[in-house]
């Protein structure tokens, strides 16, 4: 399935103006830091990173909040330190330095200034319905046992029940995609889970089967879904607000083999690790002692084979990575997070090294921001994936569920298709994760009088 094309709405003239007096002036930053720095080579380029950041470290400041700004102030400064540095390199005399630190300031603060006004509406603004939503007859499926007994610790049945939710507990045995359906059957209007990930996908399936907003309450171990939907993983009760003052989002969900996913399917190294019982209870040791084995000289390559977008055929590739809307792959803080969980696209990365000098060329090229100019890299977005197999059959381990899968593995992207309840103010949060990907594209759309593909 691929993503509906639909026309992008056209923007005001103002917001047009500032985005080309944001882009000029980061043209005229640049440029002025390398005729400032021209003779005097190497500090051309220490002057460019410092330039850069600043400009990142501004963005952060004028768009995120607590921690993050913090960061962005300190990325500020200490890019502006940099490109001092480099002015005193190459420029005699305080006056001279000063003048020019002077300058970039300013032409730095009309960059973010017109730069986030003409941002202002795309970074305030989510895929959602925004008329309040009030389910009449929700019911909450808990599992007592995710998360080391969050559920309880949280109180969250009880403060469930006090905003008139009906909650179904789970016991040893069950089958919760029975219970989310019988919940359907009593005449739910919206399905909930607290829980981890995997219960997350298999009662948000239900959902969707039957068209029903969906409420994620993050009582899982580590809760990626609720942490890349910008919902509250420190304390699970305020997601409960779903049920009481909520916005409906509409955000994407995957599939493989029709089975619904949420985050990620994993191929390879780690599905193979996690089929193991010992895993849950000791996942250090068991990968320690596994890792020589599936890894070591005398090892067979997995049996997994791909084309990639390119026309390039894969085989062999002992990690495999689909998710659910891209992942992050920087050295920040963002790092193996999604942004975005509306692109209406598959994020696809897989390593295929086969010996450790091809391990070693492929860190080295990490190392310095080239990845993916190895062969043995592959990173891709796409709204449809397939991965064979000789075999006919692949482990692999799907919203952290060991499962053993018939092959061809067909992975398909579901755009808008899972209606979401989430607390109101998980506007703001969300805005500000997708805030983190406005780049020169954007403000280039703006530019040309269109809202931009964030």
């Amino acid at each position: 399935m691929t993503a509906t094309t639909t026309s992008r709405p056209e923007v005001g003239m103002g917001r047009r103006l500032s985005a080309v007096i944001a882009l000029a002036g980061t043209g005229v930053l640049a440029v002025g830091v390398v005729l400032f720095l021209f003779h005097s080579g190497v500090h051309v380029i220490s002057g460019l990173v410092g330039m850069s950041v600043a400009v990142a470290g501004a963005w952060w400041a004028i768009t995120e909040r607590a921690l993050r700004r913090a960061l962005g102030a300190l990325a500020l400064v200490a890019g502006l330190v940099i490109l001092a540095l480099a002015f005193a390199a190459a420029v005699s005399g305080v006056a001279g330095i000063f003048v020019r630190i002077v300058v970039a300031v300013a032409i730095l603060a009309v960059v973010t200034g017109c730069a986030r006004y003409a941002m202002a509406r795309d970074l305030h603004a989510l895929d959602r319905d925004r008329e309040p939503r009030v389910p009449s007859r929700p019911v909450l499926i808990c599992n007592p046992k995710s998360g080391g007994g969050k559920v309880e610790r949280f109180g969250i049945i009880d403060a469930a029940r006090d905003l008139g939710v009906e909650t179904v507990i789970l016991r040893p045995g069950d089958d919760l995609e029975q219970v989310a359906h019988d919940a359907v059957a009593r005449g739910a209007d919206c399905l909930g889970m607290a829980g981890g990930d995997g219960s997350q996908a298999l009662v948000a399936s239900v959902a969707v089967e039957h068209d029903l907003p969906f409420v994620c309450v993050s009582a899982g171990t580590r809760n990626h879904f609720a942490l890349d939907l910008g919902l509250d993983r420190v304390n699970p009760r305020r997601t409960l607000d779903a049920f009481r003052d909520a916005v409906e989002r509409r955000v994407d969900y995957a599939t493989v083999n029709d089975r619904l996913f949420v985050n990620n399917v994993s191929l390879g190294v780690y599905a193979t690790i996690v089929q193991e019982e010992s895993y849950r209870a000791e996942k250090a040791r068991t990968a320690a002692e596994l890792l020589p084995e599936l890894l070591g000289p005398t090892s067979e390559k997995f049996d997994l084979q791909f084309t990639a977008p390119d026309g390039r055929e894969v085989d062999g590739p002992f990690v495999i990575l689909v998710s659910n809307n891209p992942y992050a792959v920087t050295a920040s803080l963002d790092a193996a997070t999604r942004h975005r969980m509306d692109t209406g696209t598959l994020g696809v990365i897989a390593v295929s090294t086969s010996t450790g000098a091809e391990a070693a060329r492929l860190m080295a090229l990490s190392a310095v921001g080239l990845r993916r100019s190895s062969p043995f890299w592959h990173e891709f977005t796409t709204a449809e994936f397939e991965i064979r197999s000789r075999s006919g059959h692949a482990l692999a381990g799907v919203d952290g569920e060991a499962l053993d899968l018939p092959t061809p593995l067909r992975f398909r992207s579901h755009p808008g298709a899972l209606r979401l309840l989430v607390p109101a103010d998980n506007e703001a949060e969300a805005t500000r994760r997708q805030a983190r990907d406005v780049h020169i594209r954007a403000l280039v759309d703006v530019a040309m009088g269109h809202a931009p593909h964030m």
